[in-house]
C-alpha cells in the first residue's frame, strides 16, 4: 500500500480526486478521513502535528528560574493525538511513503515530522518527497512522476527556528512577567521577532509624538480661459497654485512667512488676469505593475481592504483548492515554462475574465513584466488554469481571487500612455515685489490625460484620474475667477500600516515571507498594538523602553536578522543545526547577563508602565485616579487607586479585555475603553457616560415576568406582580430582566449595540411584543425575547454538531435521528452509509462536516 501524507485534509482531498480520477473513496481512521482508491491511501495532517516544549519538570514558573530553560532539554510532543494516531496504523501497512506536503521551511519540517511518526512504526518503508507550486493535475502529476526525497537541511532550518523561538520566548516571557509580577492571563509576552518588530512601531510612534509642526501656507487661483463670452468658471476654469524657487534652486510651494503669504495673496486677489509664460507638453510610459511575491500582494490585498492575516488566510485556501500558486514566494519573476497565453486561453473560457483575458490575446506579443527578485522555489502568486465559479467562493475570497487574476492579466498587459500638459502662469509683482523670489508671481497648473489605457483596462486598483488644464499659448491672458490662502501645519510621519510595515520588517531581514503577517496578529492579540494603522499601547513601549535600557538585544533587529541568515545558512547546507542553535543559546545567556544585575529595576519600570496604562483619569469622589482593576473572579472593573479609603467603582462589560484609548471624555476626563475581543472587540467609551446613562434611562416594561408575574403559575399578586422590561446596566450591557429583581433574578439577553423597536406583533405563546434591534444596513428582527433564547439554548445545547459549518438546527436533528448524537460519532461514522439515512445530503456533504469537525 503506498500512503500519501499532505499537509491539510482539504489538500489531501484535492490531491485524491486528481490521482484517482475522481474515482475514490473515505474511511475514517482513529476520527481522520483517510482517501482510498486501489493501493493507495491518502491522509491530510493539520500542519505541525507534533510540537517542541520543556519537559513537564520546567513547567512551574515560580519554582525555575527564567535563565535555566536556555540549556533545558527539548522534546517533541504530539499536539493531534488523533491524527498522529492515525497516522501510524496506516505506516505500519505502507511498502512506500510519498511526502506531499507545502514546499516551503516549514512544509518540509511538517513532512520531516511526519517522516519520524513514520519511522517509529516502519523503519525500512521507503519515503519520497513530491514538490508541486500549485495543486493542479499538471503539477501534481509531474511531481509524482519526478519524486525526490526530503530535504534535511531545510527541515532542519525551520526546526532551528522553533527551538530558538521556544527557548527565547518562554525564558523572555517568563523574565519580564515574574519581574512585574504579571501572570496568568495577563503575563507579558516577547519574542525574538516580536521585540524587533514591536520596537519598530514603538519607534515610528515616538517620532510623532516627538514631532512639532511648523506652519506654512500654500496659495492658489482658478484661472480662466477667455474664449468669449461663454465660457463658464465651473465648466472650463482650472486650477493653479502659487510657486517659487528656493534658494537651492529647486520648486517650492510652501511659504513659511505668513506676512508673505498674506502678501502673495493680496497682489493675486487684486489682478484679474495672469499671462501664461510657458507651456510644456511631455508624454510619459506607465508600466504595468511586477508580478506578484507574498509582500507585494498582502500590500494590495491591504488597499482593498484586507489585513494581512486575512489576506494570506484566504490565499491559503485558494491555493489549496487549485486555483492560485504557492502565495508564499519572494519570486516576481515568472518561470520560463509558465506558459502565458495558454492561461490566458484558459482564463478567456470562464465569463467574468473572457473579454479581458480575450483582448490579451490579440497582441502580436506577449512579454511579462518582471520584478527584482528571482528565485527558483515558487514561482510569482498567479492563477491557475482551474477556474472557480463565483458561487464557489465567499465574496471575501472572490475579491482576493480577482486581484491575483488581474494582476497576472495585468503583468501581461501592454503600457499604459499619458500625456501631460504643464502651464506656468505669472502676474507681476506690482510697485512692491510681493513674493518669495525677486520677480513676477508664479502660478502652475499640472494637467494629464490618459491617452492609451494599456493594462488599467484589467487591472482598476490603481488611480486614473485625469486632470483638466486647456490648451493656451504663451503670452496668452488667462482671467483668475477665485484666489485662496490656506494655513497648514507640516505633518509628522504616518505610522505603518500593515503591508508597510511587512515591508520594512522584509527590508531589515526580521522573520521570513511565511510569519510576518503572523508575527503583526500576535501583536494584536497580546495586547501591544490596536487600531490599523497600528498603534502602540503603553505595555508595548514599556517593554521596549526596558528592552533598550536594560538588555537591548531583545528588540535588535540585527541579532534577528542574523539568526533568520544563519536558519538560510542551515537550508543551504552552510552550517549545522546544532552550530546556530549554540549560538543562540550564546546570546541569549549575554541577554541574561545584562538583565540580571536589573530584575529589580526592570521589575520597577514595568509595573509602573503597565500601572500608567490603566488609568483613566480623575475619580469624581477624592481626586485621585481611577484605574482598571481586575476582580478575584477575575472580572474587569473601575477602581480607586485611593482604595481602602476609597471605594468608588465602576463597571465594565464582562466581554472582552480592556485596553485605554487616547480619547478623553469633555465631560468627565475619563480615557475611553475598548474590550479587545477578537472578533466581537467594541469600543465601550467613557465608562462614568454608560454608568450615567443606565441611570438615566427608564426601564421599558414589556410584559409579566414569567417567573413571579400575576400570570405565573401558582402566583399570589400580594407577594409577586414582576414585570419584564428592557433594562441598561451600568456597565453598558442591556438584557430583558424582572422589575422585582434581586428578589427576581429571570433575564434574558439583549444585543449590546442598535435601537430596540418594541413592536405591536406579539408572542402568542408568551405575550410578549416581538422586538426588532436596528443596527446597520439590515434590522434584526430578534423576535419574542423568550423565543429566541430558547432557540439561543437549544443551538447551544446542540453546539457539538450546530458549531459545524453547514450543520443548522433542523440538519443537527436529523443527525440525531440516525444516531449522530456529537461530533465524535460524526467523525467516525462512514459518509455513504450516513448519507443513506439522510435525504437531501450527500456522502461528499458528510465528509466535508467531519474535515470541518477537525
Amino acid at each position: 500500500m503506498e500512503l500519501i501524507v499532505t499537509e491539510k485534509d482539504n489538500a489531501a482531498r484535492r490531491l485524491s480526486e486528481i490521482l484517482s480520477n475522481g474515482d475514490f473513496d473515505t474511511e475514517r481512521r482513529a476520527g481522520v478521513n483517510v482517501y482510498r482508491w486501489g493501493g493507495t491511501r491518502c491522509i491530510g495532517l493539520s500542519g505541525h502535528v507534533v510540537a517542541v516544549d520543556f519537559p513537564p519538570e520546567y513547567d512551574d514558573w515560580r519554582d525555575v528560574e527564567p535563565v535555566e530553560l536556555i540549556d533545558a532539554p527539548v522534546r517533541k510532543r504530539p499536539t493531534q493525538e488523533g491524527i498522529v494516531r492515525a497516522l501510524r496504523l496506516l505506516s505500519r501497512d505502507a511498502d512506500r511513503v510519498v511526502i506531499a506536503t507545502d514546499y516551503d521551511r516549514e512544509g518540509e519540517l511538517i513532512g520531516k515530522e511526519a517522516y519520524e511518526l513514520i519511522r517509529e512504526v516502519n523503519e525500512d518503508v521507503p519515503v519520497d518527497r513530491v514538490r508541486f507550486s500549485s495543486i493542479t493535475e499538471n503539477e501534481v502529476r509531474g511531481a509524482f512522476e519526478d519524486r525526490d526525497e526530503i530535504d534535511f537541511d531545510l527541515a532542519a532550518a525551520g526546526e532551528a527556528r522553533q527551538i530558538i523561538d521556544l527557548i527565547w520566548g518562554a525564558s523572555l516571557t517568563r523574565f519580564l512577567s515574574l519581574s512585574a509580577r504579571q501572570l496568568g492571563d495577563d503575563f507579558i509576552s516577547v519574542g525574538r521577532v516580536q521585540g524587533p518588530t514591536l520596537k519598530l512601531i514603538v519607534d515610528r510612534e515616538r517620532e510623532i509624538e516627538a514631532f512639532d509642526p511648523e506652519d506654512y501656507w500654500e496659495l492658489f487661483a482658478d484661472l480662466l480661459k477667455r474664449d468669449g463670452e461663454e465660457a463658464d468658471p465651473d465648466e472650463d476654469g482650472f486650477d493653479a497654485q502659487y510657486f517659487y524657487e528656493d534658494d537651492d534652486g529647486t520648486e517650492a510651494e510652501r511659504v513659511w512667512d505668513e506676512a508673505t503669504a498674506e502678501a502673495v495673496y493680496d497682489r493675486l486677489l487684486e489682478a484679474e488676469s495672469a499671462t501664461v509664460s510657458s507651456v510644456r507638453r511631455r508624454r510619459r510610459t506607465d508600466e504595468p505593475p511586477a508580478p506578484f511575491n507574498t509582500t507585494q500582494f498582502i500590500r494590495a490585498a491591504s488597499s482593498i481592504g484586507y489585513s494581512a492575516q486575512r489576506a494570506m488566510s484566504m490565499a491559503e485556501d485558494l491555493y489549496t483548492a487549485g486555483f492560485i500558486t504557492y502565495p508564499r514566494t519572494d519570486n516576481t519573476v515568472y518561470p520560463e515554462d509558465l506558459e502565458e497565453r495558454e492561461l490566458l486561453e484558459e482564463l478567456s473560457m470562464g465569463r467574468e475574465f473572457g473579454d479581458d483575458a480575450e483582448s490579451l490575446l490579440e497582441l502580436d506579443d506577449i512579454e511579462p513584466t518582471e520584478g527584482d527578485e528571482e528565485t527558483t522555489d515558487h514561482p510569482p502568486i498567479h492563477p491557475t488554469g482551474e477556474l472557480p465559479a463565483p458561487s464557489e467562493l465567499s465574496d471575501d475570497e472572490w475579491e482576493v481571487y480577482e486581484l491575483v487574476v488581474r494582476r497576472f492579466l495585468a503583468t501581461c498587459a501592454p503600457d499604459a500612455e499619458w500625456e501631460h500638459l504643464r502651464v506656468v502662469t505669472e502676474v507681476a509683482a506690482g510697485e512692491s515685489a510681493a513674493g518669495v523670489d525677486d520677480g513676477p508671481l508664479r502660478l502652475k497648473s499640472n494637467g494629464k490625460r490618459l491617452t492609451e489605457e494599456g493594462y488599467h483596462a484589467v487591472y482598476p486598483y490603481f488611480s486614473t484620474n485625469e486632470s483638466y488644464v486647456p490648451d493656451v499659448s504663451e503670452g496668452e491672458a488667462l482671467g483668475i475667477v477665485d484666489t485662496a490662502l490656506e494655513a497648514k501645519q507640516t505633518q509628522p510621519p504616518r505610522r505603518y500600516g500593515q503591508s508597510r510595515l511587512i515591508e520594512t520588517m522584509e527590508d531589515m531581514g526580521i522573520g521570513t515571507k511565511a510569519t510576518r503577517h503572523d508575527v503583526i496578529q500576535k501583536l494584536y492579540d497580546r495586547g501591544y498594538i490596536e487600531s490599523d494603522p497600528p498603534r502602540p499601547t503603553g505595555l508595548a513601549k514599556a517593554v521596549v523602553k526596558a528592552s533598550e535600557e536594560f538588555a537591548d538585544r531583545i528588540v535588535s533587529d540585527e541579532m534577528t536578522a542574523q539568526l533568520e541568515a544563519d536558519m538560510q545558512a542551515i537550508a543551504s547546507g552552510k552550517k549545522e543545526f546544532d552550530e546556530v542553535a549554540d549560538e543562540s543559546r550564546e546570546m541569549l545567556s549575554a541577554v541574561f547577563d545584562e538583565l540580571a544585575e536589573s530584575r529589580e529595576a526592570v521589575g520597577d519600570h514595568l509595573q509602573k508602565s503597565l500601572k500608567a496604562d490603566k488609568q483613566l483619569g480623575p475619580c469624581p469622589e477624592c481626586g485621585d485616579t481611577l484605574l482598571v482593576r481586575k476582580s478575584r473572579a477575575g472580572s474587569y472593573f473601575v477602581g480607586c487607586d485611593g482604595y481602602p479609603d476609597c471605594e468608588y467603582t465602576l463597571p465594565l462589560p464582562s466581554t472582552g479585555k480592556p485596553l485605554i484609548l487616547d480619547e478623553v471624555c469633555d465631560d468627565h476626563g475619563l480615557n475611553h475603553v475598548k474590550m479587545l475581543a477578537g472578533r466581537k472587540t467594541f469600543v465601550h467609551g467613557c465608562p462614568q457616560c454608560q454608568a450615567d446613562e443606565a441611570d438615566e434611562e427608564e426601564d421599558e416594561v414589556i410584559g409579566d415576568c414569567p417567573e413571579c408575574g400575576e400570570s405565573a403559575a401558582g402566583s399570589d399578586s400580594s407577594e409577586h406582580g414582576g414585570k419584564l422590561a428592557i433594562k441598561r446596566l451600568r456597565s453598558g450591557s442591556r438584557l430583558v430582566g424582572c422589575t422585582r429583581y434581586p428578589e427576581c433574578e429571570y433575564s434574558l439577553p439583549l444585543p449590546r449595540r442598535g435601537e430596540i423597536e418594541v413592536t405591536d406583533e406579539t408572542c402568542e405563546e408568551h405575550d410578549l411584543p416581538h422586538l426588532v434591534v436596528h443596527s446597520g444596513d439590515e434590522p434584526w428582527e430578534l423576535g419574542c425575547p423568550i423565543c429566541n433564547y430558547r432557540e439561543y439554548q437549544s443551538r447551544q445545547a446542540g453546539s457539538e454538531l450546530e458549531a459545524i459549518e453547514g450543520i443548522g438546527e433542523k440538519t443537527a436533528a436529523k443527525l440525531k435521528d440516525a444516531g449522530i448524537e456529537d461530533v465524535s460519532s460524526l467523525k467516525e461514522t462512514e459518509p455513504d452509509a450516513l448519507a443513506d439515512e439522510l435525504d437531501g445530503v450527500g456522502p461528499d456533504t458528510v465528509r466535508g462536516w467531519q474535515a470541518k469537525a477537525d
